[in-house]
């Protein structure tokens, strides 16, 4: 519950921020007419979303075990890939996302009222369908529907009061270090994912090994108790672990966490660098106008 919570509460954030930014800035502009058009691009998104996750859990259904097990190994993995693309994507932009919604609602405001529509539609969308299939591949590899989706919507909706009293002034959160940390985690989640959408298709028949053990701890963590539902609802550890699972966890979260990190170390140290630049170029000036001001005569 703890990882689907977080889950909904990162991506629930980033949408609500992305609204936000995106009905301050048609306040600011003077054009507070369009906002009716950017709500009901923001209902398409979150009833396509809903469709979607809709058809992800009821689509298969009818299948044989085989095909459905071939279907949800493919969409997990396919789940972990947008998920580590969405991680890196905000943690590059996150300081530009501003600039880069403001530009988008210009370039629509100049032209049909499908536009509006279209920013607020494309800018949520991408957000709840992403949330959607990984919140789908993190309840299939816990095994449970109930917990997963109870977890992700209280995520959702402490996102959505977040985003508002950040609307408001009431409240303020250091965003970068946010999203870095929820980065972190979502990586490892992202991993045990993948490692049950491996298991999937080894089930189904796609890949070799089912039953080749890399390490089997169930007497130690009994699947069914407290700490081992926890690191299953966590972080979809699973006690009894094929080598291609073992494997494929390895081969994801250790490059992913080092690329992910190495980034987040390399941007702080280019803004330090560019706050001492600032500071620097600062100074001249201050003491040219302290030579001034004493070189002044005194009237």
């Amino acid at each position: 519950m703890l990882g689907n919570f977080l889950i909904g509460l990162r991506e629930g954030l980033e949408a609500t921020l992305v609204v936000v930014i995106l009905m301050a800035y048609l306040v600011k502009s003077g054009r507070s007419h369009l906002l009716p058009k950017l709500w009901i691009g923001i209902g398409a998104a979150v009833s396509i979303s809903i469709a979607f996750g809709a058809l992800l859990t009821f689509g298969p259904r009818g299948l044989t075990f085989e095909a459905q097990e071939a279907i949800g190994g493919s969409l997990s993995i396919v789940a972990v890939g947008m998920v580590t693309w969405m991680v890196f994507w905000m943690a590059r932009t996150a300081r530009t996302l501003g600039t880069e919604l403001h530009g988008k609602i210009d370039a629509a405001a100049t032209g049909a009222a499908w536009g509006i529509i279209l920013v607020g539609a494309l800018s949520v969308g991408r957000e709840g369908l992403e949330t959607a299939l990984f919140l789908w591949a993190a309840a299939q590899a816990t095994g449970e529907s109930t917990v997963p989706l109870l977890g992700a919507v209280l995520g959702l909706a402490v996102a959505v009061l977040l985003g508002y009293l950040l609307h408001r002034g009431v409240l303020k959160i250091n965003l970068g270090k946010f999203f870095t940390v929820t980065g972190i985690f979502l990586i490892l989640v992202a991993g045990g994912v993948l490692s049950y959408g491996i298991h999937d298709l080894q089930e189904a028949g796609l890949l070799p090994g089912l039953h080749h053990l890399a390490f089997d701890v169930s007497g130690a963590i009994p699947p069914d108790s407290w700490y081992g539902t926890l690191l299953k609802g966590t972080f979809n550890f699973s006690p009894a672990t094929t080598w291609l699972e073992a494997i494929a966890w390895w081969a994801y979260v250790v490059p992913t966490l080092y690329f992910y990190l190495r980034n987040y170390r390399r941007s702080q140290a280019a803004r330090k660098a560019a706050a001492a630049r600032r500071a620097a170029q600062s100074i001249p000036a201050e003491a040219a106008t302290v030579v001034s001001r004493t070189a002044a005569p005194a009237s």
